[in-house]
C-alpha cells in the first residue's frame, strides 16, 4: 500500500539515553553495552532530516515511569531487578527510566524540534494509554515508518498496536535494534510472515529515496 507524505508518520521509539548511551538502563542490562544501539543512531538521523525535508508528521516516544513509580508495575519491576537494571535505581545519568531524569530524555543527535509530538509512555507500546491513535487520526495518518529500540519490545509492540488498529506500516531494517542479533533477524523476519502480516521491510534510504521522489 502506497501513501502520500501528508499521510505518512515517521515513529522515532525510545531513542533515549538510558537505552542508546554508556551508563543508561540498557547499559546496565548484562554485558552487551549500547553498541548495537549506537550502530544505528547514522541511519535514524538521516530518516529523520529527510522526514522534516518532505514534511512528514515525527512522533517521537520514551519509555519512562513517575518518579515515585505509582504507574510502575510490581512485575515490571522484579523483571527490571532480573535484568540488573531495576527502574528507579540510581545511575550515572540519573534514576533509571524515570520521567525527568537526564537519561531519560533523547540522545543529542536525535532530539525533537518545536513542533514535533513526542509521547511519553509508561508502557512498552506507543499506542496503549496515549493519545497517539488520536493524533494520527486528526491528520489523516495512515501510514506509520517506524524505527527505534528494542527491536523485540517497545519496536515490535507499537508496530503490532499500529496493525491492529488499521495502520499500514514500514519496519526500517537499518534503523531498528535490540541486544541480540538473532533477535533482531527473527524481528524482522516475523514482519513478513503470512504474507505480511506485520507490514514490510525496507531501509532508511529506500524510504528516503520514496519520499524525494513524492516531493518532486
Amino acid at each position: 500500500m502506497t501513501a502520500s507524505l501528508n499521510q505518512t508518520a515517521l515513529l522515532m521509539i525510545d531513542f533515549q539515553r538510558d537505552f542508546c548511551a554508556e551508563g543508561g538502563y540498557a547499559d546496565h542490562c548484562g554485558d552487551d553495552g549500547v553498541g548495537w544501539a549506537r550502530e544505528i543512531i547514522p541511519a535514524a538521523q538521516r530518516l529523520l532530516k529527510a522526514a522534516r525535508q518532505a514534511g512528514i508528521f515525527i512522533v517521537h516516544t520514551r519509555e519512562g515511569y513517575a518518579p515515585d513509580l505509582s504507574d510502575c508495575s510490581a512485575q515490571r519491576l522484579a523483571r527490571s531487578a532480573e535484568a540488573g537494571a531495576e527502574i528507579g535505581s540510581a545511575g550515572p545519568l540519573g534514576r533509571l527510566l524515570i520521567r525527568g531524569e537526564y537519561g531519560h530524555d533523547f540522545v543529542d543527535e536525535l532530539q525533537p524540534l518545536p513542533g514535533e509530538l513526542i509521547i511519553d509512555k509508561p508502557t512498552y507500546g506507543a499506542f496503549c494509554r496515549s493519545q497517539l491513535e488520536a493524533f494520527l487520526q486528526q491528520r489523516g495518518i495512515t501510514h506509520c515508518v517506524l524505527c527505534g529500540v528494542t527491536a523485540d519490545v517497545c519496536v515490535h509492540t507499537t508496530l503490532r498496536e499500529a496493525i491492529d488498529r488499521g495502520f499500514d506500516c514500514s519496519y526500517i531494517t537499518d534503523a531498528i535494534s535490540t541486544f541480540d542479533p538473532t533477535l533482531r533477524r527473527a524481528c524482522e523476519k516475523m514482519v513478513l510472515m503470512e504474507g505480511g502480516v506485520w507490514g514490510s521491510l525496507t531501509t532508511s534510504a529506500g524510504v528516503i529515496k520514496t519520499w524525494a521522489e513524492a516531493r518532486l
